[in-house]
């Protein structure tokens, strides 16, 4: 009888690239469409009508597909835990902590998600990584480190910045634990569009909530641009980017699915190039050659599936 293999085993398919190219792909070109919203609306406004419009195209598919609408009660805490962590808090961090960082830090702060979901494996279900992931795991982030290290080096160490760190941090924390619920409830076959769905629901009503609450309109800013990036962060970031996210979840382990948060940076950094003016300095390039490595060998680790 040929035994399974949980998903933090199983060797790569065709399909996991694809779903893996398709979220370092969304997820890269997110943080210039994300730069382009900060101070024009309340933050919380804007991720209420960046997960309101998600979740509406999420149940459209969701009823397409003829997945399952209804769940009982206990599904739902996980749902909202969801929405809480990944479609609300992670984001509303992140917004509130570049006021206080360089982008380029931001990126490499997230990319600690990686290791963090290896951690939160190791802790809740006692799974040690394998010594080939773990050490991608770690080039990787060193790679990172080298990429954006001219700007961390130029960073001033105030009370504030480490302030906006601290808040980074936490919003890295609540994408993994969100990551983690996920995890579960595909455990329990749960269909990862409908989860999605009631995610992003949850997520836009506790940003509602929060924006009514902090005393901002939810009205929206009519300009070209901030609709145009609010459009693209709510179909391409959202929908398609953490469909991917959480189906390679399931499929692969929420460790190695968290390195695709090492890889976005790399083309991340391409488009500030193209749009803002960025250049490369010698460190960045090397930087870039570690990441790499370490992507080949997260990404390939693992056995052979049957």
């Amino acid at each position: 009888m040929k035994q399974d293999l949980v998903p933090a085993e199983r060797r790569l398919t065709a399909f996991d690239y694809v779903l893996y190219a398709a979220l370092v792909l969304s997820w890269s070109a997110s943080w210039y469409a994300l730069s382009l919203q900060v101070g024009t609306v309340a933050v919380q406004t804007s991720l209420f009508w960046r997960f309101a419009i998600a979740a509406s195209i999420m149940w459209a598919w969701v009823y397409i597909k003829r997945e399952p609408m209804r769940f009982p009660v206990k599904l739902h805490l996980a749902f909202s835990g969801m929405g809480l962590f990944i479609f609300c808090l992670n984001f509303m961090l992140f917004y509130y902590g570049s006021a206080y960082l360089i982008s380029g830090l931001l990126s490499v702060v997230f990319s600690l998600a990686s290791v963090f979901n290896l951690a939160f494996g190791f802790v809740i279900a006692r799974r040690v990584p394998q010594g080939r992931v773990l050490f991608g795991a770690l080039i990787g982030i060193a790679g990172i480190g080298f990429m954006f290290w001219p700007e961390i080096a130029g960073q001033s160490w105030t009370g504030n910045a480490a302030f906006g760190l601290a808040l980074c941090v936490l919003g890295t924390l609540s994408f993994c634990t969100g990551s983690q619920i996920s995890a579960s409830l595909q455990q329990r076959e749960i269909s990862v569009l409908s989860a999605s769905a009631w995610g992003m629901t949850y997520g836009a009503v506790f940003s509602a909530i929060m924006s009514l609450v902090l005393g901002h309109s939810l009205a929206l800013k009519f300009s070209q641009v901030y609709l145009g990036s609010l459009i693209f962060l709510a179909v391409i970031s959202s929908v398609i980017a953490f469909w991917a996210y959480l189906t390679l979840v399931g499929r692969i382990g929420a460790g190695r699915s968290g390195y695709a948060t090492v890889m976005f940076p790399v083309l991340a950094l391409l488009i500030s190039a193209i749009f803002e003016g960025y250049t490369f300095p010698a460190v960045a390039i090397v930087g870039l050659g570690l990441v790499m490595l370490g992507n080949v060998l997260v990404l390939g680790g693992g056995k052979k599936a049957d």
